[in-house]
């Protein structure tokens, strides 16, 4: 058995895979891989096209992670009741987390860890929008436990609520993953990772100061920033959450988007987010998890790797 993820964390730097998304479009999917023909519905590729969803999470491994997501980040109750699966949310994320876990148990060299990915639910219950800011506040915390607890049962090492944008929902998410747990009977760590634009603020002008400070004692082990920016707009809010007392993960996208006939691009090239994201590790040594977001692939995490082993370990 390798040593628990929390201790892993502690000993090193764990580096975390890069993007699912843009990986998933590299495989060039038609509408009937998906479930259905529903097109876009990624996360149902775990059940129509397992072997791909596989074949990213062995790439990630294949370039050095020590750390690999489920392909679940739309994959709490309302979002899989757009495509018909909502009742089947705790089933749905478990078998997202046995094809993860599969991958790294070919690993035999070196430890690998399973971390259940947690998206938004695509409300935004801190604001006063009609559409979004009204869903019931015990509904969105049930939609999260479904799915947190489909991921225990499935096997993951650590549970990561992630591109968070409004802070009452990282809330409700936290309790969620906590009455999973009781539930299943199975304790893991949390990691909260909110979404901040290049001014440090969440989408409804939540600081990065206030956000931690508001879930930082909801029991978590970690807590962290990913996507919107690159590393660079990031830094001064690394800066002050290395001051704190949780760990971080700084998972990045390469670079600032840019908008290429209506698509976003991200330029940074692995050695650049690399580099970058090692100045983090060397300077702040409350930084124990590192990784990318969108626009990273396996040879920006492979060069990440390299970035790591040729540095001194703490």
């Amino acid at each position: 058995m390798p040593e628990p993820f929390l201790d892993a964390a502690r000993k090193r730097v764990l580096l975390f895979d890069g993007a699912m998304g843009t990986e998933i479009q590299r495989l060039n999917p038609k509408p009937e891989d998906f479930p259905d023909g529903k097109d876009g519905f990624n996360d149902g590729l775990n059940i129509s096209r397992p072997e791909w969803v596989m074949q990213i999470h062995r790439s990630y491994l294949k370039a050095g992670a020590d750390c690999i997501e489920t392909n679940t980040f739309g994959s709490n109750k309302f979002k899989l009741d757009e495509y018909g699966y909502g009742d089947k949310t705790v089933e749905f994320n478990k078998k997202a987390a046995q094809l993860a876990r599969e991958v790294c148990n070919e690993l035999k060299d070196r430890p690998s860890y399973v971390i259940g990915s947690m998206g938004p639910t695509g409300y935004l219950p801190s604001s006063n929008d009609p559409d979004l800011g009204q869903k019931p506040l015990d509904e969105i915390r049930e939609a999260f436990m479904l799915q947190a607890q489909g991921l225990i049962i499935g096997g993951v090492d650590a549970l990561l609520i992630e591109t968070s944008q409004d802070i009452l929902e990282v809330k409700l998410a936290i309790e969620a993953c906590h009455m999973a747990m009781e539930k299943v009977g199975s304790t893991v760590p949390i990691i909260a990772n909110v979404t901040l634009d290049q001014y440090g603020k969440m989408l409804l002008g939540t600081s990065v100061q206030a956000a931690y400070t508001t879930v930082s004692d909801m029991k978590i082990d970690a807590f962290g920033l990913n996507c919107s920016t690159g590393p660079a707009e990031m830094a001064s809010s690394v800066r002050w959450l290395s001051e704190q007392d949780l760990p971080i993960l700084v998972m990045p996208n390469a670079g600032m988007p840019h908008n290429d006939g209506g698509r976003a691009v991200y330029k940074m090239s692995p050695r650049e987010i690399s580099g970058e994201l090692a100045k983090f590790v060397g300077k702040y040594e409350h930084v124990r998890m590192i990784g990318g977001c969108c626009g990273t692939n396996p040879q920006h995490i492979a060069e990440l790797r390299k970035n790591l082993d040729s540095s001194s370990t703490r």
